[in-house]
């Protein structure tokens, strides 16, 4: 497996300001390049690095084990941050990263489901099941969902976690599809969308793209709880502490803008209410006035990080 490429690395340690020593928290510590890169910034940096994907946390775990045990790795969602921080000991850290991307771990795995281009056959017997599932302990799976939801609860979710146009004809050529076979394999489904679509032809990007990100996303509940975590997150953070998130959609970059905004005393009230009801303080200053994006250098070695876009804060206050 071709050794994993942390997005932007060089703006994450930046924005973390990792080189002046402390206990860092990698909530998505994936396959450890970013965890490294904090490692190495400073001897003083410790880092508990959190992944609900436990192989990969394995993975990390291997890289990392020359790291004069300044690594703590715990099986946990990210979003129980807070939680996982007080089992850990630590009441506080200087800096928190969240890269929400699917690991290169998880795409370059057939065998996990998330991308099509391993099994174009769209047979049944193909090699891929149609998975996504970030942690493998939970039961749900990309199937269940596609075999099993209603043609309207299938359209809702392709339609809005995918922002794909034509959700409906793809959740009717699923339904039926479904009622003569199952469908089990990322070929199959990929295969279908496409026939939903009616796109021949030159693809800049694959047909069934959005309806894979759209499953991925209602798969693991991605969206659930990211402001939640942004407020954790900044309970955590020491004084001046830093918090870095990358995004790799534009509806988690938006809920995480927001979420940001709302922590730097924005108040979130509708226009028309007399009085603020919200409860907006400046807890953190905004270090990222817009989205820092990976520059072409960075895009021609990583396509992967094209999408990616990066927000950070530094806490100010309690």
């Amino acid at each position: 497996m071709e050794l994993h490429r942390p997005v932007m690395p060089v703006q994450v340690l930046a924005h973390l300001d990792a080189g002046r020593g402390g206990w860092f928290i990698d909530a998505t510590i994936g396959l450890g390049g970013h965890a490294e890169q904090i490692l190495a910034a400073s001897p003083d940096n410790s880092v508990i690095g959190l992944d609900r994907d436990a192989e990969a946390l394995e993975l990390a775990k291997e890289r990392l084990r020359a790291d004069g045990g300044r690594l703590t790795p715990i099986h946990a969602d990210f979003r129980r941050i807070k939680e996982v921080c007080q089992e850990s000991g630590r009441e506080s850290v200087a800096g928190i990263l969240a890269d929400l991307g699917v690991s290169s771990f998880q795409l370059d795995s057939p065998e996990r489901g998330f991308s099509f281009r391993f099994d174009e056959s769209g047979s049944e017997s193909g090699c891929c099941p149609l998975d996504m599932r970030m942690d493998r302990d939970q039961e749900t799976t990309a199937a269940d969902l596609v075999n099993t939801l209603s043609e309207q609860k299938l359209a809702e979710i392709i339609y809005q976690y995918g922002e794909e146009r034509a959700a409906r004809r793809i959740a009717r050529m699923i339904v039926a599809t479904r009622a003569r076979t199952a469908i089990t394999t990322t070929g199959q489904l990929a295969s279908l969308v496409v026939r939903a679509v009616h796109q021949k032809g030159y693809w800049r990007i694959h047909p069934a793209t959005r309806t894979f990100q759209a499953l991925r996303i209602a798969v693991n509940n991605e969206l659930e709880g990211l402001d939640r975590f942004v407020a954790d997150a900044i309970d955590l953070l020491e004084t001046d502490g830093r918090l870095v998130i990358i995004t790799f959609h534009s509806l988690e970059d938006r809920i995480i803008k927001q979420a940001l905004r709302f922590q730097s005393g924005h108040c979130a009230c509708l226009p028309n209410q007399p009085e603020c009801r919200c409860g907006a303080r400046k807890r953190v200053e905004i270090l990222t006035r817009k989205a820092v994006q990976p520059g072409d250098q960075e895009i021609a070695i990583n396509p992967r990080a094209r999408s990616a876009k990066l927000r950070a804060c530094r806490k100010i206050g309690g």
